[in-house]
């Protein structure tokens, strides 16, 4: 493990905004695909969706972790809001913020909002399966102590080895990515069913909610709890798969089956 790939004069190359840059061309180019396939013609603004989603993700998944997990520390450290380097940055703010400005700029070009959704949510999880990735690699979103010769031992220049010494970790962001992977390929099993607009969005939020809800009981980075009971990440899960829930059994009801729109064999789309 390596956080630190190579210099350019005084400035370090992280392994960590590489693989997270990756993650963000990466889920783009699978968003293209997707909307290619879809036949709506929408893959041409997915670029500039990508970017601006990809932005406010991770503003989003910053500003997220400083305001609700270390404002008592950056709330007297304001000029390191941004330094993502030293470990913060929420997945949940990410998605929430990335989602936010998906829908703005689906709006402002006429697009069907909903549909889209539906469409990019496999893509979504593949990025964070991605970014988890990267979290490993910068020694953030770690485990708790296994209190065993299981685990993964950090480097000395990592968060979590500052945290934990060199203690084994549980593996918990390494699980969370290949949960996401799994995800990933339910989100693409169910757009292939006849299912009702929204519900494949819908199915994201419920499958992610649930992972990370399990997951959080293995991690060591965030240990307080809301009321005693649950942390906040667990908390923010319980909402999310409930409302996600709501929505997917109404629209399994009540809701509309999307028609599917067939190109001509012999026209380039």
């Amino acid at each position: 493990m390596h956080q630190y790939l190579f210099y350019i004069g005084d400035f370090p190359i992280r392994a960590y905004g590489l693989v997270l840059s990756l993650s963000i061309i990466l889920a783009t180019g699978v968003g293209y695909f997707l909307t290619k396939a879809d036949g709506r013609g929408y893959e041409k603004y997915i670029v500039d969706l990508g970017i601006y989603c990809g932005v406010a993700g991770l503003l989003g998944a910053r500003l997220w972790d400083v305001f609700f997990f270390d404002w008592d520390y950056y709330g007297h450290h304001l000029t390191e809001l941004l330094n993502v380097w030293q470990g913060g940055m929420a997945i949940q703010g990410g998605v929430f913020l990335g989602v936010l400005t998906g829908v703005w700029y689906c709006h402002r070009h006429h697009l069907d909002t909903v549909h889209l959704m539906d469409v990019l949510a496999p893509a979504i999880i593949l990025g964070q399966a991605l970014g988890r990735c990267a979290n490993l690699l910068n020694g953030d979103a770690f485990g708790a102590p296994t209190g065993s010769s299981f685990g993964i031992i950090y480097p000395t220049t990592t968060l979590a080895y500052h945290t934990y010494g060199d203690q084994p970790l549980w593996p918990a962001e390494v699980w969370e990515g290949q949960l996401d992977v799994v995800i990933f390929a339910l989100l693409l099993l169910f757009r292939t069913t006849n299912h009702a607009k929204g519900q494949c969005f819908a199915l994201y939020v419920m499958l992610y909610s649930l992972a990370r809800f399990g997951l959080e009981f293995l991690r060591g980075d965030y240990t307080e709890k809301v009321l005693g009971l649950v942390t906040s990440a667990q908390a923010t899960s319980i909402t999310a798969f409930l409302i996600a829930s709501i929505f997917f059994i109404g629209l399994q009801l009540y809701g509309k089956k999307p028609k599917k729109i067939r190109t001509n064999p012999g026209h380039k789309v």
